[in-house]
């Protein structure tokens, strides 16, 4: 019986050990803490198994093991090596990161495990995964996690539980091997939040062999998601927007006029939206005239919403589904009075859901439109790229027939790979099927009309919309879909094409132009 005990239990301290090498590169940032739930599968452990362990732990129950037993014991400690961080490679790194897209897949997991982060997925995973890593500074990475020489790993079991028994891992830093914890062990992450992060991993003990199964980690929250490059099959070159440094310095001279566009998903909504001050945008965005899209107002609600516009923009022009009520519904709100305005295309067929208005300024004129999606199954493909667009298209070259035109809102669209977090997965998507891409270089950008955002920011990976489902904003797995295109004549005066990320209510955010005149 000695003899069979020894066995089990030699061959479990194989296996554990190697899960403890293995579970070194789980780290949240540098190093962080681990937890670790292992739970015996429900048919319960052999007698025999349990009393092969119960023999090893009275053998060995006043010793310092280097490895640990099959089971959960008491008293039991693992002496990990040192892991120190590799600075100099790392500064290096930071200092020209071209070299993350010139690593190979195989250089990319090995880099990440020695920094300590996890090193799983395709390559454009990897290459996120440690862009994010070194876009944290040394000074944020040392008060975000403290770190010494050693790394300790107490065992703790559970004799309240029968059937389920279960025990727990907790893999800290210490300057010294402490000895057998009591407790489960939970540690803070975040310096600025004091946020608790645990990483779950259940290992289901079987009769025969020990097996690992991990769940997803838990990431820290990012304050500022948009700015880590966030897409599925990035290319080389591209990075993420980040407005605090991307964006121009303002004008000063006064010749200029600042154009904002927001596809609010329902307005009065939004006003009801604990975290969200119309009066705090307009002071600090400034805008002379705001465009919106999807109100869902009827006509009956536009008096009273009126009553709610800030002090400075008494010009304000609505339009409302009648074809379906609630739907749909386009704005402007001016600070500038506009010398005319009309609604819709002219055409009855795309004129009953209120997705057009038409402003005319001094120098241009402004096109507020809200395009119609293609739907849940495409049912309206056909009717956007066939009727719609191209009616869109002709309008707009009617206006230009007097002065340049500037086209903006929710043109429901990700013309590019890089206005999309997922193209391959989204190819038959409504917003990012061919014939909508094809469509819309055909009967605008073809046309003379020029994406502003792009034309400034060739190579950056920006969105304006994150689907709410899978809760993308958090993430930045979101599509761009709202844009300021404008007329070539006036190209060149565009003084800045700007999205405004952090700005919530809604499943899109604001977008901005800031054009001279």
């Amino acid at each position: 019986m000695n003899l069979q005990a020894l066995q089990i239990g030699v061959k479990s301290f194989i296996n554990l050990s190697s899960f403890a090498a293995r579970s070194r590169s789980l780290k949240i940032g540098q190093l962080g803490s681990l937890r670790l739930r292992v739970m015996s599968s429900k048919r319960g452990v052999s007698s025999s198994t349990k009393s092969a362990a119960a023999s090893i732990v009275d053998d060995k129950k006043d010793s310092k093991l280097k490895g640990t037993s099959g089971d959960c014991s008491e008293n039991v400690l693992i002496e990990e090596s040192c892991w120190q961080v590799q600075s100099v490679e790392f500064q290096s790194i930071k200092d020209d990161p071209g070299k993350i897209e010139a690593m190979t897949v195989q250089e990319l997991r090995a880099t990440l495990r020695k920094f300590g982060v996890p090193a799983k997925g395709r390559k454009g995973d990897l290459v996120f995964a440690l862009k994010h890593f070194m876009g944290e500074s040394s000074q944020e990475l040392e008060e975000r996690v403290s770190f010494n020489s050693l790394e300790n790993i107490s065992l703790q079991k559970n004799t309240k539980r029968t059937s389920d028994e279960s025990c727990v891992v907790s893999i800290n830093t210490a300057s010294e091997v402490s000895g057998f914890k009591q407790s489960k062990r939970r540690m803070k992450q975040s310096p600025v939040e004091d946020e608790i992060v645990e990483v779950d991993t259940e290992i289901v003990t079987t009769k025969r062999k020990l097996s690992i199964k991990t769940d997803d980690l838990v990431t820290l929250p990012q304050a500022e998601p948009w700015t880590v490059l966030s897409h599925k099959k990035p290319q080389k070159g591209w990075i993420p927007y980040k407005p605090r440094t991307m964006r121009p310095a303002p004008l000063t001279d006064g010749n200029s006029v600042k154009l904002m566009s927001w596809n609010v998903n329902g307005l009065r909504a939004l006003l009801k939206f604990e975290g969200f001050s119309a009066l705090e945008l307009a002071q600090r965005e400034n805008f002379d005239v705001l465009c919106l899209q999807e109100t869902k107002l009827q006509e009956k609600d536009v008096d009273s919403i009126k009553q709610c516009l800030i002090d400075g923009y008494e010009n304000s022009f609505w339009t409302c589904s009648n074809a379906k009520l609630g739907y749909s519904g386009t704005a402007i709100v001016s600070r500038i009075k506009p010398l005319s305005v009309c609604y819709g295309l002219g055409i009855p067929d795309h004129d009953s859901e209120g997705r057009v208005v038409t402003a005319e300024f001094d120098s241009f004129y402004l096109v507020n439109t809200y395009v119609p999606n293609s739907g849940d199954g495409l049912k309206r493909l056909s009717y956007r790229i066939t009727q719609w667009d191209p009616s869109l298209s002709n309008y707009m070259k009617e206006l230009e027939k007097s002065k340049p035109v500037i086209l903006t809102g929710d043109l429901n669209c990700a013309h590019q790979e890089i206005d999309i977090y997922n193209p391959a997965g989204n190819k038959r998507s409504a917003g990012f099927t061919q014939e909508e891409r094809q469509s819309f270089g055909s009967n605008f950008l073809s046309k003379g009309l020029v994406d502003t955002f792009r034309k400034q920011h060739p190579n950056v990976v920006g969105y304006t919309y994150w689907g709410y489902r899978h809760g993308g904003r958090k993430t930045n797995k979101g599509w761009r879909l709202d844009y300021f295109l404008v007329s070539e004549s006036i190209a060149d005066k565009v003084h800045d094409s700007y999205i405004v990320p952090d700005v919530n209510g809604s499943d899109h955010c604001p977008i901005g132009l800031v054009l001279k005149v």
